[in-house]
């Protein structure tokens, strides 16, 4: 069952990415191809769960994980908000982290007995430095940067600001969903995913005039 719902989870968040991708496409607003790729980072972490679920965790299945999920997900939804608040050079700094991160979760060296099910517990497999490190403070600035930016905004733009900041809690809780494990984390990442979809999507006409954040 936790596989089958991670799975679903995947299979929304990759849809709402790419329906993102699309509308970028057609307005090219900057910020939506970052919130794009964040929900297509966030559609690979739901889907290396259901592979840990259904053939059982490994390196593999844990290294997916945390690439998508720990270090990548957070930054790059901070990335988009802060396009969208005009801060220009985030991008060069957000495309480095990307290639940073991705490198770190293939190198990393990953040790310990995994257990059939149940999302594998950083701390038995991975050492502090680099990766822990980094993806504790990847998701501290990302979600700052999140939740800042709405919050500067919230006024004029009340609901689709505050789905944003409730999405971002619904993924930073999944996890601990009245013990459901695997289950829950995957649950987080669906209603995350659809909470910050409904959120970025509003009518333009809804969509804040936002003074441009210092460089």
């Amino acid at each position: 069952m936790d596989a089958i719902i991670a799975f679903a989870a995947a299979l929304l968040a990759l849809r709402l990415a790419g329906d993102l991708a699309r509308r970028w496409r057609t307005t090219r607003r900057p910020e939506l191809a970052w919130w794009a790729w964040s929900l297509a980072a966030y559609a690979i972490a739901a889907a290396a769960i259901a592979w840990g679920e259904s053939a059982g965790w490994d390196a593999r299945a844990f290294r997916v994980y945390y690439a998508a999920g720990a270090l990548l997900t957070a930054p790059l939804l901070g990335a988009g908000s802060l396009v969208l608040a005009g801060v220009r050079r985030v991008r060069g700094l957000a495309l480095l982290f990307a290639g940073l991160a991705v490198g770190i979760a293939v190198a990393m060296p990953v040790h310990g007995a995994f257990t059939a099910h149940g999302i594998p517990a950083t701390q038995d497999h991975l050492a502090l430095l680099p990766a822990r490190v980094l993806a504790v403070a990847a998701n501290v600035l990302g979600t700052l940067a999140v939740v800042v930016v709405a919050l500067r905004s919230i006024h004029r733009r009340p609901l689709g600001n505050s789905l944003i900041i409730l999405g971002v809690a619904a993924a930073a809780t999944g996890s601990g969903l009245a013990g459901l494990g695997a289950a829950g984390t995957a649950l987080g990442i669906a209603v995350g995913a659809a909470l910050l979809y409904a959120g970025f999507v509003l009518p333009a006409a809804l969509r804040p005039k936002l003074a441009p954040l210092p460089d």
